[in-house]
């Protein structure tokens, strides 16, 4: 049997994602993502899909690194207005049964006993289909936001998240023993005093004393996502990660990066399986080759460059409002995403800014469902990864016209599933049991 590709839908509760200004095409509906029906409607096609999930990415600040003001992002609708992504997981998860979602939550601006209790209820909520993307910040909008004058510095950020981990492991994990709810409604006894226990933290960043307020959930620690590409972020990756998304724009490339993590699973006592890896592409779909590429010509009409410079500004820290569009980025010292800056290699600012006009900083897959289906396929067996997170153009065509015409041709090969599996998003995705397995690092604090 070949190994079944695992797919995900990238979004974000906004406007504006990755593609910068394709919410003016005539038949884009992203500017309804504050209505309830926008996510359910999406829902129910990712579920008609077969989808594994839909990842919702975040950020906690706005994109004001270009020119020094947030007014291209506002403009442009660059993830701005951009609403809680944990808001919309139980309007989604009311008319689905099996799609997953995994949530950016970012560590420095939520205390660990209230977003420890976020997830818990999360994870009731939806029988098990909850996933936590661990993000540690990276603009320094967000920060002073919180009282902060800038960002800490990027290694520092791992340093408090290995704290963080460890308490909401302890909250998950250790403070409600199994057996502990007992619903007893002889005695009156709904919980055994005995088997609740407060968790203690006196370290370097925190400091708390509290019982977890959730009884214990179908997962406890929800499935772990993570993201980072600096040495740093891998080793993070490797001790925590059940699921990391990574970049690149080759194959060949990206098979370097997956054996590099399942290197570091195993150096933290894990085994190489243990990481589901996910690679962001953006496929432009039509009936035919011609078609599909008029399609692109025709998005590409509605790209907003400004729009798109300023999320690349604020990814790599850089005003490249200072540069000409023939500059080409060279490799520099930043507090921001590591990894953006690793991937732009020798484009011209201008390359970069076309670039994330469609598609954002993934790659992009233009033809008929054949074609696409052949590069998927391609991608999915030279780089190793076990998936891919799709990211929308034009909503909702995009993601209608995937499911309506390639996941068809990836199941005639055999590559993507035909039917569900039942159970939480850890069973789902790893065939195992609702709990982390025994090699994770929350495992050693189950009570």
């Amino acid at each position: 049997m070949p190994k079944e590709m695992l797919l995900c839908a990238f979004d974000m509760n906004c406007v504006g994602h990755q593609s910068q200004g394709l919410w003016r095409h005539p038949r884009d509906n992203s500017s309804e993502f504050n209505t309830m029906k926008y996510w359910q409607d999406l829902a129910r096609t990712l579920e008609r899909g077969l989808f594994d999930g839909i990842f919702l990415a975040d950020v906690t600040g706005v994109y004001d690194v270009f020119g020094g003001t947030p007014d291209a992002a506002l403009r442009a609708a660059t993830q701005v207005p951009a609403n809680d992504p944990f808001t919309i997981v139980p309007v989604m998860a009311s008319v689905t049964e099996n799609l997953c979602f995994g949530v950016t939550g970012s560590i420095p601006y939520e205390p660990p006993v209230s977003f420890a209790r976020k997830i818990s209820s999360l994870d009731h909520l939806t029988s098990g289909r909850m996933g936590w993307n661990i993000v540690t910040g990276y603009l320094d909008s967000a920060a002073k936001g919180v009282g902060a004058k800038q960002q800490t510095a990027h290694d520092t950020r791992y340093e408090i998240a290995a704290e963080y981990m460890e308490i909401v492991y302890r909250l998950w994990e250790q403070s409600w023993e199994e057996g502990a709810v007992l619903k007893d409604k002889e005695t009156g006894v709904f919980t055994d005093p005995s088997k609740v226990h407060a968790i203690k933290h006196d370290g370097k960043y925190f400091k708390l004393e509290a019982v977890h307020l959730c009884e214990p959930s179908p997962q406890r620690t929800p499935v772990l996502f993570q993201a980072g590409s600096s040495d740093k972020g891998r080793a993070f990756a490797g001790a925590h990660a059940e699921c990391v998304f990574i970049g690149g724009n080759s194959p060949e490339a990206q098979a370097i990066a997956v054996k590099k993590l399942r290197q570091e699973a195993v150096n933290n006592g894990r085994k190489p399986e243990d990481l589901k890896i996910f690679s962001v592409v953006t496929v432009i779909v039509a009936p035919t080759d011609k078609e599909a590429e008029e399609k692109l010509n025709d998005y590409k009409k509605y790209g907003d460059k400004k729009g798109a410079l300023a999320l690349l500004s604020g990814w790599t820290g850089m005003d490249l409002s200072k540069l000409d569009m023939d500059a080409t980025i060279e490799q520099v010292e930043s507090n921001a995403i590591q990894s953006a800056l690793k991937s732009l290699g020798a484009a011209t600012v201008g390359e970069w800014a076309d670039a994330l006009t469609i598609g954002g900083a993934g790659e992009l897959l233009v033809g008929s469902p054949q074609a696409v289906a052949d590069k998927l396929q391609h991608w999915f067996e030279v780089s190793g990864i076990d998936g891919f997170n799709l990211a929308y153009t034009v909503m909702p065509e995009s993601v209608d016209s995937f499911v309506d015409m390639v996941v068809p041709e990836l199941q005639k090969r055999g590559i993507y599933k035909t039917a569900y599996t039942n159970g939480t998003m850890r069973h789902k995705l790893f065939g195992e049991g609702a709990r982390v397995s025994a090699s994770h690092p929350a495992a050693r604090y189950r009570a």
